[in-house]
């Protein structure tokens, strides 16, 4: 079993600027305004030797009316469940609160081993008031600076020392598994899709849109199949992304998509295929990622005979010309045909891997070659003597011949087309190279 870390404490402490720290880059939103962080979430750190997971959490606000507050809560306590072990982090700043009680009181019932850890203790004025945290009763205290790292190694080595060899060997494996990116515009249905999958509310959903600002990572291992889902916030165009934070949301999604292999993209049944939509399906085909195209909301369309294929017509016309893309019409409300968009982005994750033996491209490819030459330039014939599959995480072809840079695009649009009707490579962006042989 893998060993996990969670970050609790009230609104503004810092964890996150620990959970960065940690990790050794910027993956959670950090701001001076309290709540940025409302959903839970994961990276993988190491220390010592050991390989670890690290979840970052909202702030805790006991008792709260606040719509969000209440559901950050319920995200505090599931951390706190799936931890091994918890950083309870308070503020040296700001001295002891109410809100550092109550979370007290909740780890207190805790049986995990809990490390009280204080924060912003920059200077030794501020290591003397922060001696009143020991009232808190927990047995291991650190005072740290997350900001610079000053003190975080003494915290760190306490965990490492809890951690077992098999469960770091675990966390390692975890790294290798598929990722697959959850992503869309604002509201489409991304958190209710996680949720649906995963059987327990992973992310806070709501109408309001932006309610995810950070990637949330999942792993889900149900029914044989194992991944890490990441939950992205919506892409929205740039003339609507005036938040500060929004916009950070916006690159965070965009790293989502660095981060996956395959991209499962959301649409709204109701409102159709956008330019925006688009845009952010040609980003992941730029990117090489393998994309799911899922048309969510389904069963609030009214349908005809063929609403569908009339659908789908209409779909791949706007992402001409790569339209060789599956497209499924589900509904995470309603939980219709979520687990085949899991096969689906399986199968386009192991067409992305796939790798053509060289004697089989050159007998298929060469025949569709002769069958249909490319054009004469300037008297001369274009000769393709060879082609050979390129060492790339997306599938990517090198066509050998006499002249590389007088091959126009149709003809590489129809080799293209030959390759997709020969291996399976749906849902996967495949690039050409002509090379002089």
């Amino acid at each position: 079993m893998s060993f996990t870390v969670a970050i609790v404490g009230r609104p503004n402490v810092g964890k996150s600027t620990l959970f960065n720290r940690l990790l050794v880059q910027r993956k959670a939103i950090v701001d001076d305004v309290s709540g940025v962080t409302r959903d839970r979430q994961y990276g993988v750190t190491d220390w010592n030797g050991k390989t670890f997971n690290v979840i970052d959490t909202g702030g805790f606000v006991a008792g709260s009316e606040d719509v969000f507050e209440k559901e950050i809560a319920k995200q505090v306590l599931v951390a706190v469940e799936e931890a091994n072990a918890i950083i309870f982090m308070v503020d040296a700043a700001t001295g002891m609160t109410d809100l550092d009680d109550s979370m007290a009181h909740v780890l207190r019932r805790s049986t995990k081993p809990v490390f009280l850890t204080v924060n912003k203790v920059d200077n030794n004025e501020r290591l003397l008031e922060a001696s009143e945290f020991y009232s808190l009763g927990f047995e291991k205290i650190f005072f740290i600076a997350a900001a610079s790292g000053s003190g975080t190694g003494e915290l760190l080595d306490e965990i490492a020392a809890l951690i077992t060899e098999d469960a770091s060997e675990e966390t390692k494996q975890m790294e290798g598994l598929p990722k697959f990116a959850i992503i869309g515009q604002p509201n489409t249905g991304k958190s209710s899709l996680l949720n649906a999958l995963v059987g327990e509310e992973r992310t806070i959903v709501s109408d309001i849109a932006g309610t995810t600002r950070d990637t949330i990572h999942t792993h889900y291992k149900l029914f044989q199949k194992e991944f890490i889902l990441i939950d992205t916030a919506g892409i929205r165009r740039k003339a609507k992304v005036h938040e500060d934070l929004e916009f950070y949301s916006v690159i965070r999604a965009i790293k989502a998509m660095d981060e996956a292999d395959v991209c499962l993209l959301m649409i709204d049944a109701t409102k159709g295929m956008t330019a925006q939509d688009v845009n952010i399906f040609s980003l992941a085909a730029r990117k090489g990622k393998g994309v799911v195209l899922l048309v969510n909301k389904w069963d609030l369309v009214e349908k005809e005979t063929n609403t569908a294929k009339e659908f789908e017509k209409e779909l791949k016309t706007k992402i001409a010309p790569f339209t060789d893309v599956p497209i499924l019409f589900i509904s995470a409300k309603e939980k219709t045909r979520i687990f085949k968009a899991i096969e689906i982005g399986m199968d386009v994750y192991e067409n992305r891997q796939r790798r053509v033996p060289t004697s089989l491209l050159n007998d298929t490819i060469l025949k569709a070659i002769a069958a249909y030459h490319p054009p004469v330039v300037r008297g001369h014939p274009i000769k393709i003597k060879f082609v050979s599959q390129l060492p790339t995480v997306v599938p990517s072809f090198a066509f050998f011949c006499n002249f590389p840079d007088d091959i126009k695009t149709p003809y590489r649009n129809y080799l293209e087309n030959q390759l997709r009707a020969n291996f399976p490579l749906n849902g996967v962006p495949v690039r050409i190279y002509f090379r002089k042989k």
